[in-house]
């Protein structure tokens, strides 16, 4: 087929995709809308599309649908455009299939903020080690996605950069901190996004987003030799996407090659397996706190498709100690806040600026830093003995896993919260039992090291998505990807679409 006749229909364009029906009319000049990343990509290759094609559709889809969500905050559309018209692509698994970076990420020669006001004018300089391997694999980058301040909330709403409105319901938030790659894939700007997750930021958003976000297991992601990790190196990279084979290939392309890690490559999953899994389930947090009716629902329900394909469920309940999980887990989280606190002038001067804390950090941020400062005054160690933990916790959660395969939770206790509940402005003590409460789920697995993915199997009231979380021993995302194959095969979501997407202008 040629160019030509491609671009009069829809018709093979929705053979391409995953299991979609064809666009309806009103999108029929843009019949990439509902292609995943692999589709757009194998477009490309057979030469029945080019790479400009491609990225001047999202462009348009950007500029057409971020005044409503706030997804992307940076923009380099000519650089794309130049890129993509080259003819120098590098040849990879999405190559010339466009692409949107989290601002927690360095992209060289692009903003840098970490959706923070102290960094509102800082360059990157380098890509680092993430942005270096979507380059590689052909990606075609259009600029940049929002996040909280240095990613340190579950929702995306910082001061700096305005907040990321769910594409399901614009009062609702997207989770954080990779909010803002979440609504730009569930508005349907760009078919998957670079995202990552040091307590949830990953799956959160996909969650309440209604995507497919797959955290890796620590050490699976590649990272530049002279990037800093986070403290306890809890934080990881991969994508939010709208298909399994999409994520799959976005573990392809991020992780660790041989040699490079203490992990055996997973390489490409292609699809399910005929391996009948132990699958445990809980509906409750690690507090012992069971989720909302809405949540608990899916959740039960995303059980009883599992067993009636065959696999076993058996009952579970968390294994970490509450109080002694989140004491050690938030120290660790405080102490970047602390650091930069203290340091803020220091760090403004050196982008030649005069600038004091109270202005360039969000409250939230502040009441962080007291937190860390307050625990370390009163017992001096607070990371060490928190690395410690970790320790003891990876060790736990490995003999846990001696007699299951799979672990299913909920990604959140109650479903997508409103706008302002948890932004960066609230009261510290009460945006601390907040979410502490709401991101209960998620953190024990960056603790642990452990792979796990939201799946977007059901939705709660009001049809707002609600994640199912799967979680394996660490180094096992092939046994979570094989699942999540067979779920989407035996529940496809392809054909949801939020209302203020491109699907739906």
């Amino acid at each position: 087929m040629d160019r030509r006749n491609f671009l009069k229909g829809t018709a093979a364009a929705g053979a391409l995709t995953v299991g979609l029906k064809a666009l309806p009319a009103r999108a029929a000049m843009d019949p990439f809308v509902k292609m995943d990343a692999m589709a757009q990509a194998a477009l490309v290759a057979k030469g029945e599309v080019s790479s400009l094609e491609l990225v001047d559709a999202a462009i348009a889809r950007i500029e057409a649908l971020n005044p409503k969500v706030n997804a992307v905050v940076s923009t380099r559309f000519d650089k794309a455009r130049e890129l993509a018209s080259s003819g120098e692509i590098p040849g990879g698994p999405f190559t010339g299939v466009p692409y949107l970076i989290k601002d927690l990420s360095e992209l060289e020669g692009e903003p840098h903020t970490l959706g923070s006001r102290l960094f509102e004018n800082q360059i990157a300089s380098v890509d680092n080690g993430s942005v270096q391997r979507a380059k590689a694999a052909g990606l075609v980058i259009l600029g940049k996605t929002n996040t909280p301040e240095f990613g340190l909330l579950g929702t995306t709403e910082s001061e700096l950069l305005g907040p990321a409105k769910n594409p399901w319901d614009l009062t609702k938030h997207t989770g954080g901190s990779s909010g803002g790659a979440a609504a730009a894939v569930a508005s349907g700007m760009v078919p998957f996004a670079h995202a990552s997750d040091g307590g949830g930021s990953i799956r959160i958003p996909a969650s309440v987003c209604g995507l497919v976000g797959l955290k890796p297991s620590r050490g699976r992601s590649f990272v530049a030799k002279d990037e800093r990790k986070m403290p306890g190196d809890i934080g990881v990279r991969l994508a939010v996407s709208r298909s399994v084979r999409d994520t799959a290939q976005a573990l392809n392309m991020a992780e660790c090659k041989e040699g490079e890690g203490d992990l055996t490559p997973v390489g490409f999953v292609e699809g399910p397996s005929t391996r009948r899994l132990k699958i445990a389930m809980t509906t409750e947090n690690y507090r012992g706190v069971d989720a909302d009716a809405d949540v608990k629902a899916a959740i039960e329900a995303s059980a009883k498709l599992c067993a009636d394909m065959g696999h076993e469920i058996v009952e579970a309940k968390p294994i970490v100690n509450p109080q002694e999980f989140l004491d050690n887990f938030l120290g660790i989280w405080a102490s970047s806040p602390a650091y930069l606190v203290d340091n803020a002038w220091i760090i403004g001067l050196t982008q030649f600026r005069f600038i004091s804390a109270d202005y360039a950090l969000e409250p939230w941020t502040h009441g962080l830093a007291k937190f860390f400062n307050d625990k370390e005054a009163a017992n001096p160690g607070v990371v060490e003995r928190a690395i410690a933990y970790f320790d003891k916790v990876s060790r736990d959660y490995d003999a846990y896993f001696q007699a299951i395969d799979v672990e299913l939770t909920p990604v959140l206790r109650t479903a997508p919260i409103d706008l302002g509940v948890q932004s960066p402005d609230v009261e510290f003590e009460t945006l601390f039992d907040r979410v502490t409460d709401y991101v209960s789920y998620t953190p024990q697995h960056n603790v642990a090291g452990l792979p796990a993915v939201s799946l977007p199997l059901f939705t709660g009231k009001g049809g707002l998505p609600v994640g199912s979380q799967f979680a394996a021993r660490r180094g096992d995302e092939r046994t979570l990807l094989e699942l999540a194959y067979e779920l989407e095969q035996a529940r496809p979501w392809g054909n949801r679409w939020a209302p203020n997407s491109a699907a739906n202008l």
